[in-house]
């Protein structure tokens, strides 16, 4: 498999990056809500420290993925109605507007409730908000909520839609985009994989 994409395929960096950010959003998603139900303790500073480290690492992974992006040019796209086309983009254009105001959110957040912020305990970094502002802060949080529920309803729809185009319309979108699927440099239906 290429580390670039090609015309048929997606190459495996794209692939990677594609995979990682998911797991990592979804995973941590799912810590976070987890944590939350801590009581005040040394485990629970733990446990959202950690949160965050996973957080900035989304950011930072998703700020390569769009770098690598635009250098690499994405495979031709399928043939399918010009609804679904648009569609596709709005919804990847959401899935990163939202994949980036989670960890931003959270960044933000933190600052205005003036806590410290390092990455890993191994680096500091710097606030975003300056100035102190605790109902700020909740407001900001309760933003950050509705920012990962409405990038969860957005992944059910992407995943959807690659399962509706891999079993009703037997083409290749699910499968060039898998991990370990096998290349192939003309990508028409899920025939050509066979």
């Amino acid at each position: 498999m290429s580390l670039k994409n090609t015309a048929g395929n997606w190459g495996s960096v794209a692939r990677f990056f594609h995979w990682a950010t998911a797991l990592l959003i979804i995973g941590n998603g799912a810590y976070g809500l987890w944590m939350t139900g801590l009581s005040p303790s040394m485990k629970m500073i733990n446990a959202y420290a950690l949160h965050k480290s996973i957080g900035l690492t989304v950011l930072g992974l998703l700020l390569l993925r769009m770098a690598w992006r635009f250098s690499s040019r994405a495979p031709r796209a399928l043939p399918m109605p010009r609804w679904q086309h648009i569609a596709a983009h709005a919804v990847h254009g959401f899935l990163y507007l939202l994949a980036l105001a989670m960890p931003l959110s959270g960044w933000w957040a933190n600052s205005l409730k003036g806590f410290p912020l390092q990455y890993f305990k191994q680096i500091n970094l710097p606030s975003l908000g300056g100035v102190v502002n605790h109902q700020w802060a909740d407001v900001v949080i309760t933003a950050h909520l509705v920012i990962f529920w409405s990038l969860i309803a957005l992944v059910v729809i992407h995943a959807l839609a690659a399962l509706k185009h891999h079993f009703i319309d037997r083409d290749a979108t699910l499968k060039r985009m898998l991990p370990f699927a096998r290349a192939h440099s003309e990508v028409s239906s899920i025939e050509d994989f066979k």
